[in-house]
């Protein structure tokens, strides 16, 4: 929905723009202190490589491996990069229709900066991006889901 698209728009560039101090506020013991460092590389940063551990198991296991995919290194980001190398469809076009089955991945053509639209180099249009962060479940289904898609745009029955 249009209207609707254009008001979370709006409103996600005030947030941006002016958010409030609180969360500030509520940090500034912990980074004079030097807390944070310690939470963030004892707390947060296993967490979040276990999480990606996790996931990358789940591609292997939901993935067919007869199929040309690729998990790029994950350098501590909260999404994995998959490379669908030689996919017969665009990323965009896996973004419609895991979308339309309820998972949203990020299509990789649009972090190839500077490219013209005509540019020859199939790889910007073979990757996609997905987050890991969502629980357990939610990220495995979509991950089964994706695999599944993947595997119908290179085998379709």
């Amino acid at each position: 929905n249009e209207k609707i698209a254009a008001a979370v728009s709006s409103m996600s560039a005030i947030v941006g723009l002016s958010n409030g101090n609180i969360g500030q506020a509520l940090m500034e013991p912990l980074v004079r202190s030097g807390e944070i460092l310690k939470l963030s590389n004892e707390v947060v940063r296993p967490y979040y490589i276990e999480k990606s551990r996790q996931a990358r198991a789940w591609v292997d296991e939901e993935f067919d491996a007869s199929l040309p995919y690729r998990v790029h290194l994950s350098e501590g980001a909260l999404f994995l990069w998959l490379w669908f190398e030689g996919m017969p469809i665009s990323s965009r076009e896996l973004y419609e229709r895991l979308k339309a089955r309820g998972v949203l991945i990020v299509s990789g053509h649009y972090f190839f900066f500077g490219l013209d639209d005509d540019e020859p180099w199939q790889h910007r249009h073979e990757c996609i991006r997905m987050t890991f962060t969502m629980d357990e479940r939610t990220v495995h289904e979509g991950i089964k889901i994706i695999a599944e898609e993947v595997a119908r745009a290179y085998l379709p029955s």
